[in-house]
This record gives structure tokens, sequence and C-alpha cells, in this order.
């Protein structure tokens, strides 16, 4: 009995901004549904995402999210030249102590999406 893979699912008011903004400006492929059936799948880089609008399941609760989302790159300086004009910033790209470059964008809902390279890699090219 193993787990193959945890795929985080945002709730979103608008499914159709939010595939928008993920295939738009992050570049996330539609890998199923749509924002008429009010659920959709998202890949790039064999990362996964999906996205669901409200539903009777739930009720109608704004989408809330109390951590982020922290997406793992080998260029972390390309990631923010390419998105620090086309999203909300949270914080501009900094190197932390604890060994990671990183910066942080909001999406459209307001979840936090952290973009993250260890500094190591630098340090190695």
């Amino acid at each position: 009995m193993n787990l193959r893979a945890l795929t985080p699912m945002l709730r979103t008011p608008d499914t159709a901004a939010t595939i928008a903004f993920y295939t738009q400006v992050l570049e996330f492929r539609l890998s199923a549904g749509d924002a008429a059936g009010g659920w959709a799948a998202l890949e790039r880089d064999g990362v996964e995402l999906m996205l669901s609008g409200l539903n009777a399941h739930e009720g109608d609760l704004a989408p809330a999210f109390t951590g982020s989302l922290y997406l793992r790159t080998d260029d972390v300086d390309g990631w923010w030249r390419r998105l620090r004009e086309r999203a909300r910033v949270c914080y501009p790209i900094e190197d932390f102590g604890y060994g990671m470059r990183e910066f942080a964008i909001y999406d459209n809902n307001g979840y936090l999406l952290q973009f993250g390279q260890p500094i190591a890699a630098f340090d190695e090219a």
C-alpha cells in the first residue's frame, strides 16, 4: 500500500481566470477538465496541480489555504525575471540563511507561490 503522488487541489471562485493565470503566466498545460466543468488538471515539467470551482460538497466558501506552494526550480533567477512584472510579488528574490535563493508571488486567488533553488547550485555552476 504505497502513495504515488500528492497533487494540490486549489479551490477558486473563477476557474476560467485561474486556468488562464496558470497557463498564460506560469505556462502550465491544461491536461484535463475545463472552466465550464468547474474542475481542471494542469501540468508543467512533471509538476501537477488541480483546480476546483466552488461546489456543493464544500459550500460557497472563499478560497483558503494557510501555507504556500513551494516550487523548486533549476533557474530561480529566470523565473524571477519572467514573473516579477506579471504577478503580485510577496517578496523579491533573496538568498536565505537556510541555503535557498527564492522569491514569492501570489496567484490570481491570493495563493502564495514560492520559487526556490539551493544556493549551492550557483556555486557549482
